[in-house]
């Protein structure tokens, strides 16, 4: 695969919140609606389940073998695959009804960095314009909640680059890639600056591989863009889809770029599935959450 393929024609609404878990060898995404859908692939035996969640959950990141955190509209949740327990492990915004939580992971201390936004999606699936930039960037770590930066539109994208010195954000409606020095010991941010702007589509979800490379999906943009450390765009991959959402390195070596991708009116024919893309140069696996 040289090119994006297509591995699972799942039929999400908007998949979102893709992560791999080398533990089991599974790809673990969420497709996102009132009441969101857990999809859980092992690439050993290609065994596909699906969860049924209880709410609104936008953003995972794993646990342990059993267990994963859920971002939701009103909170942090914990899963556990083996008793099917949904349970709350800390409350964020319910007071306030409007918003919706959206992307996030784990940085490599295990700290749950995450955004929140007015939500867009009506309770039949629909969805409802934005008219306001009420979103916050959230850290939360052991147990407690610290709010990092306020007044964004739709915060996406969640990497921190292979040494842990720089994070990159976005703010999808701004529609500028941005950097971030870290400090991994604090789990704090500084120095914030525009790191890549592109023409097609606007930022969505990211991950980053061992050489440093950005790979952002394009809402909008029907690709996914590679860029190197200094801003500059490496390579475009195409997709036979509009909605590019997010994307994570997985398999045994972290060689295997899987996308979520949304539905957009049935305009594709493969709007909302699953794709694939073989790289030569391996992915970093995403942060486990320490709760």
């Amino acid at each position: 695969m040289s090119e994006v393929e297509l591995y699972k024609d799942v039929k999400n609404s908007l998949g979102e919140g893709i992560t791999w878990s080398s533990i089991d060898q599974s790809l673990l995404w969420v497709d996102i609606k009132p009441k969101s859908v857990l999809f859980k692939i092992n690439l050993d035996n290609e065994k596909l389940e699906t969860f049924d969640l209880p709410e609104f959950v936008t953003a995972t990141s794993i646990i342990s073998k059993n267990e994963i955190a859920l971002v939701s509209n009103s909170g942090v949740n914990k899963f556990n695959f083996q008793s099917k327990k949904y349970e709350r492990i800390i409350n964020v915004e319910d007071n306030i009804s409007s918003n919706r939580s959206n992307d996030g992971a784990s940085d490599a201390k295990g700290r749950l960095w995450f955004g929140t936004m007015q939500n867009n999606i009506n309770n039949d699936g629909s969805g409802k314009p934005l008219n306001t930039k009420s979103g916050t960037l959230y850290c939360l770590s052991e147990n407690k909640l610290n709010i990092v930066e306020t007044n964004l539109g739709i915060p996406n994208t969640f990497v921190w680059s292979p040494d842990n010195t720089k994070f990159y954000f976005t703010d999808t409606i701004e529609g500028s890639l941005l950097e971030y020095n870290f400090n991994l010991n604090e789990g704090s941010l500084s120095d914030k600056k525009n790191f890549f702007d592109f023409e097609r589509g606007a930022p969505d979800g990211s991950t980053i591989d061992s050489d440093g490379f950005i790979w952002n999906c394009r809402w909008g943009g029907s690709c996914v863009v590679k860029i190197d450390p200094k801003g500059r765009v490496d390579q475009i991959y195409q997709l036979p889809v509009e909605n590019v959402t997010n994307c994570v390195f997985g398999g045994n070596d972290l060689k295997t770029l899987f996308i979520t991708t949304a539905n957009n009116l049935g305009k594709n024919k493969y709007d909302g599935s699953l794709f694939a893309l073989n790289v030569n140069t391996p992915g970093i696996e995403d942060n486990k959450f320490k709760i």
